[in-house]
């Protein structure tokens, strides 16, 4: 299995979030899940790389070339995909993923993990959206989500389908029991064709 691991490229302020984004990266690569990361030695993508490493995992980075020397490319991946854009660069994560963690992180987190949610409910993948809720960093964007759904702009499957986990085994178990919601444009099943009239004999 592969996790796509969304993180920024700061560590923040406060020491829980580079401890807890070690903790994951470790847990995820004893469990024997490779981590698709934004390919950075810096922030708190270089901590998932760093303790993915450290603990025998495999880690693949990928990074666009306008961000290899200011994200400072990690020189000592299993594997670095250096890609033209930011646009590549999400898509390839998507692609490689078979599931996304957004870890506490600024407007480029939020994107990643938007896009990936949106095109969750859309239908256009079935993969699992989830958020490391380190000292409830995401806390309030799951709030808006319930409001949303409350006031008719999502529906409750919707927005109940960012998940918020506590660590890699609760990541892995929830693996193992994930439906996505249905897509909000699914078209309804075609109905059957008319079977064709019998005329009756003329007697």
């Amino acid at each position: 299995m592969r996790v796509t691991i969304y993180a920024g490229s700061s560590s923040g302020n406060r020491p829980a979030f580079a401890h807890e984004a070690a903790a994951f990266a470790r847990g995820l690569a004893r469990a024997g899940a490779d981590i698709v990361y934004g390919g950075g030695s810096v922030g708190l993508m270089g901590v998932v790389a760093d303790a993915a490493l450290a603990a025998g995992g495999k880690v693949i980075g990928v990074i666009p070339t306008s961000l290899a020397d200011a994200e400072v490319a990690h020189t000592s991946l299993t594997e670095l995909h250096v890609v033209d854009t930011m646009q590549e660069r999400k898509q390839l994560m998507e692609t490689l993923g078979d599931c996304f963690v957004a870890m506490p992180g600024g407007v480029g987190t939020l994107e990643e993990t938007f896009e990936v949610w949106a095109a969750l409910i859309l239908g256009h993948h079935g993969k699992p959206v989830t958020l490391l809720n380190t000292e409830n960093y995401w806390s309030r964007l799951l709030s808006l989500a319930t409001k949303a759904a409350h006031y008719g702009f999502m529906s409750p499957g919707e927005s109940t389908s960012l998940l918020p986990v506590r660590d890699a085994d609760e990541l892995l178990a929830l693996m193992d029991d994930w439906t996505p919601p249905p897509p909000r444009w699914r078209r309804p099943a075609a109905a059957p064709p008319a079977a064709p009239a019998v005329l009756a004999a003329a007697g």
